[in-house]
């Protein structure tokens, strides 16, 4: 853009501040995802699963859930990383976790996808637009936040719903915690 370029009136022009021109773009939000997916019945025409995702943001939690239905633990884990992704209002720097080698070795493109494409493409789409640090964290070893999700997900898998208070526990259980 040039100091001075026509307005929308003919005759008329502006001048923008050079100092204007030359911001760095403003910071992406660094927030930090744990998400987890669960199948009661695993494998078994009668399945029943759930993905969940608590999402935080400066020491500040909030918990997203949705019921699947009948599908595999796979695809649940990958369904909870997207919706936790999904939820996002805006490009974020995001530090995700989640049990799932499955979904953090093919995110780093160490795993080929020989299955659940659409599941896959699902959590392409709600990726893109972040930049993510996928990582790794053992499931069912005391983390608070992991812990929290991976109960979660169980009670809504259970529940065969999503349960406001259910989130909202987790969220409590959690309390104010910076995760560095």
């Amino acid at each position: 853009m040039s100091a001075s370029s026509p307005g929308c009136y003919p005759g008329l022009s502006y001048s923008t501040p050079s100092a204007l021109l030359n911001m760095p773009p403003p910071q992406k939000k660094e927030v930090t995802i744990f998400c987890d997916g669960s199948s009661l019945g695993n494998g078994q025409a009668a399945a029943r699963a759930a993905a969940v995702a608590l999402l935080g943001y400066q020491g500040i939690w909030r918990a997203v859930g949705s019921y699947l239905g009948c599908a595999t633990n796979q695809q649940a884990e990958v369904a909870a990383a997207a919706l936790g992704l999904e939820s996002l209002r805006e490009p974020c720097k995001v530090h995700l976790f989640t049990d799932s080698r499955y979904v953090v070795e093919t995110m780093s493109g160490r795993f080929r996808r020989k299955t659940n494409h659409s599941w896959w493409e699902r959590l392409d789409k709600a990726a893109a637009r972040h930049a993510i640090k996928w990582e790794w964290t053992k499931g069912h070893n005391g983390h608070v936040v992991q812990e929290a999700t991976d109960r979660a997900a169980r009670r809504i898998a259970a529940l065969e719903r999503v349960d406001e208070e259910v989130l909202q526990e987790a969220v409590d259980t959690i309390g104010v915690t910076e995760i560095g």
